[in-house]
C-alpha cells in the first residue's frame, strides 16, 4: 500500500520497516533526491491511510549531505521517533556511530517482571518515555525460567538510566512482597566482549569493583552453548553502585564492540556475500547489528548456525 501510494512522489530508492515490535510502524523511505523527498512529506504528512493518519519527518543525515534524505511515515498511536536517528542510508554497510547500537541486556527474576511491565504497561510506558528507549521484555523465552532477559536499546545514558529505574522497582516490589532475597543486578554480554572486560589478570574487573564499591562476578564459560553466547555479570551493592558498575561495563563492552567493528569492516571485503547478521550475536531483536571480529574461516563457518533468540 505505502510504495504504490509513495511512488506518486518520484523513485522510491528504498523503503523498509525499522520496527514491528510496536503498534506503531516506523518505515525509512528513501527518495532519488531531495525535491521527491520533500513534495512527498508535505503530500503525505497527515494523509489518512485505512483510519490512520501518517506522520512523516525528515531525518537528516548528518553523515552525508549530498545523500537523499529519507522520510518517517508513521501511525498516529505513535511517541514520534524513538532515541536519535540511525545515521547513513537504510541498509548502508557501515554505521558510523555503533556505540548506541549495543543493547544493554539485563537478566530479572520473573516474578518482578509484572511490576516492570505495570498495569495495562503503564511502568514500562513511562520508562520508554522518559529515558527514550525502546525496551523488550522478553517474558514468553524460556518458558518456567526463574529469570527473564530485558533488552534495552537507547544511548548510553538512556540505558543506565533505565537500567537504575528498574532496579528501583525491583527493589520496592521486593520490600512489599516480603522478598527477602538481595537482588543483584545482572547484565548479560556476549562471550567475545567478557574477556576485555575482565582484563589481563583480572585487573580491570578489579578496578571497577574498586572505584564502584561493589562485588562482580561472571557465569563460567561452561555455561555458554551455540544457542546462548552470552555470560551473565552478576553485580552486588546498593542500586547507587550498581549504576555506577553498570556504566563502567557496557562503557568496556561498547569499546570491544567498537573495536571489533572496525576489525570486521576491514575484513568484511575479504569474504564477498557474507550476511554479517546472520552470524546471530545478538538477539534477533536488536536492529540488525554486526557481529564482533571473528577469524575469516569461523566467520564463514559461523554463518551457517541458527541465531539464538
Amino acid at each position: 500500500v505505502l510504495d504504490s501510494l509513495l511512488a506518486q512522489y518520484g523513485t522510491v530508492e528504498n523503503c523498509e520497516q525499522v520496527n514491528t515490535d510496536t503498534e506503531t510502524a516506523v518505515v525509512n523511505v528513501t527518495y532519488g533526491n531531495k525535491d521527491q523527498a520533500r513534495q512527498a512529506i508535505e503530500k503525505l504528512n497527515g494523509f489518512q491511510l485505512e483510519n490512520y493518519s501518517l506522520k512523516v519527518a525528515y531525518i537528516p543525515d548528518e553523515m552525508a549531505a549530498q545523500q537523499p534524505p529519507q522520510q518517517h511515515p508513521q501511525g498516529r498511536r505513535g511517541f514520534g521517533q524513538r532515541g536519535p536517528p540511525r545515521q547513513g542510508s537504510p541498509g548502508a554497510t557501515t554505521r558510523q556511530k555503533p556505540q548506541s547500537d549495543v543493547p544493554l541486556r539485563m537478566l530479572v527474576p520473573t516474578q518482578f517482571v509484572g511490576a516492570i511491565i505495570g498495569k495495562e504497561g503503564a511502568t514500562i510506558r513511562n520508562i520508554t518515555k522518559q529515558t527514550q528507549s525502546k525496551i523488550d521484555i522478553h517474558r514468553k523465552e524460556n518458558a518456567g525460567a526463574a529469570e527473564k532477559p530485558i533488552t534495552i536499546h537507547s544511548t548510553p545514558e538512556g540505558c543506565s538510566t533505565a537500567c537504575k529505574i528498574i532496579m528501583e522497582i525491583m527493589q520496592k516490589e521486593a520490600q512489599d512482597t516480603k522478598f527477602t532475597e538481595e537482588i543483584p543486578l545482572k547484565i548479560l554480554a556476549h562471550n567475545n566482549f567478557v574477556g576485555r572486560l575482565i582484563g589481563k589478570e583480572g585487573r580491570n574487573l578489579k578496578k571497577i569493583e574498586q572505584d564502584t564499591d561493589t562485588k562482580i562476578t561472571i557465569s563460567p564459560l561452561q555455561d555458554l552453548t551455540l544457542y546462548n553466547p552470552e555470560r551473565t555479570i552478576t553485580v552486588k551493592g546498593s542500586i547507587e553502585t550498581c549504576a555506577k558498575a553498570e556504566e563502567e561495563i557496557m562503557k568496556k563492552i561498547r569499546e570491544s564492540y567498537e573495536n571489533d567493528i572496525a576489525a570486521m569492516n576491514l575484513q568484511a571485503h575479504l569474504i564477498p556475500g557474507l550476511n554479517l547478521n546472520a552470524l546471530g550475536l545478538f538477539p534477533p531483536s536488536s536492529s540488525g547489528i554486526p557481529p564482533p571480529a571473528v577469524s575469516v574461516a569461523s566467520a564463514a563457518a559461523a554463518a551457517s548456525y541458527p541465531p539464538f533468540g
